[in-house]
């Protein structure tokens, strides 16, 4: 596996990471607050309130589920190869 392999698998399962929990996080919000996520939080017809907790909830949310995922990847890869990706390696 070279670098163009870490790079499908690494954006792969980011974007698959984000999609996951971006539908989850929309349910929970429906779950939470009885109404759907605001659909453009810049709009200025949408609650500050609103548009803020969307924007800080969807952000941590996105954002772990990334980070998890690509750690995930990157896991996998180095079982897989016996190293980490070059783009994942510290450079002194």
């Amino acid at each position: 596996m070279g670098a163009l392999a870490w790079k499908v698998l690494g954006t792969g399962s980011a974007v698959l990471a984000a999609s996951v929990a971006q539908k989850g996080l929309e349910a929970a919000w429906r779950m939470a607050t009885g109404t759907p996520p605001p659909t453009i939080p810049e709009d200025p017809d949408t609650d500050w309130a609103e548009a803020v907790a969307w924007a800080v909830a969807s952000g941590v949310v996105i954002g772990v589920a990334r980070l998890v995922a690509t750690r995930r990847a990157a896991n996998y890869y180095r079982r897989s190869t016996g190293a980490l990706p070059k783009a994942l390696v510290r450079r002194a």
